[in-house]
């Protein structure tokens, strides 16, 4: 079994246009993400996956990328794209893994990367991602965070942009007294041939309401393994964000 880290990568985002060509420190987003990525002990390769010319040009000078179309929805369909490719050229097998990991996490810490390779090792698991427990009720009750329940075998249940488990005694105030809580990091790992079925699947309503693609899994009766993580992420949604990112990690 092997493990391909892929890095799919858009130039064309709403919030942020040309998000992974954008400088932090010295350095581009999309380097930062591949550098750290180098360091996973498991990644046999690492890609970037783009549609994007100017993407594909500059990480040509310190990585492997290769081009995709730009009707992807999602950064697990783009990665569907590149392990046919690979398939295709006998690069890969229906029995390894893809680590989808996110383009916008300059900092991702290469043991998150290996912790989901070693679970992908158990051969009863089709898809797994991280979680981390919630500490801060405005993180709780923030939409941009995504929150996960999982049953007792560590699957998710349900993810939301709502708070999840909803109490219904205490002010929301004192939740976190009350209830653990997850927030959902978005790095996933798939078994390559659950991968190449699930971006074949057509849109659930569940994933239309929460805009949130683990939800058409969930609803097809996949499961996803969560490992919870003690360590923190930094996420660059907006140019703002960048200025929002500890100094010490890029000086």
């Amino acid at each position: 079994m092997h493990f391909t880290g892929i890095i799919p990568a858009r130039y064309a985002s709403t919030r942020f246009p040309g998000k992974p060509l954008a400088m932090i420190g010295n350095k581009t987003m999309i380097r930062r993400v591949y550098e750290q990525a180098l360091k996973a002990r498991k990644l046999s390769k690492i890609i970037v996956a783009t549609d994007d010319k100017r993407i594909e040009e500059h990480v040509g000078e310190f990585g492997k990328v290769i081009m995709t179309g730009s009707e992807h929805k999602s950064g697990t369909e783009r990665c569907g794209e590149v392990a046919e490719k690979l398939i295709a050229q006998k690069q890969l097998t229906k029995d390894d893994v893809i680590i989808n990991i996110q383009g916008d996490e300059p900092f991702i810490d290469p043991w998150q990367i290996d912790q989901l390779a070693e679970i992908l090792q158990y051969p009863y698991i089709q898809i797994a991602t991280l979680a981390k427990k919630i500490s801060s009720i405005d993180t709780l009750f923030d939409a941009n965070t995504v929150k996960v329940i999982l049953n007792k075998s560590s699957k998710a249940v349900y993810f939301s942009r709502s708070p999840l488990p909803y109490c219904r005694e205490p002010k929301k105030k004192d939740w976190l007294k009350y209830s653990d809580f997850y927030r959902h990091i978005g790095i996933y790992a798939y078994k390559v041939d659950v991968l190449l079925r699930i971006v074949k699947l057509d849109e659930a309503e569940i994933e239309k309401a929460e805009a949130l693609e683990q939800l058409r899994w969930i609803y097809n009766e996949y499961d996803i393994h969560v490992s919870i993580t003690e360590l923190d992420n930094y996420t660059v949604d907006v140019e703002e964000d960048i200025g929002k990112l500890p100094k010490d990690l890029y000086m």
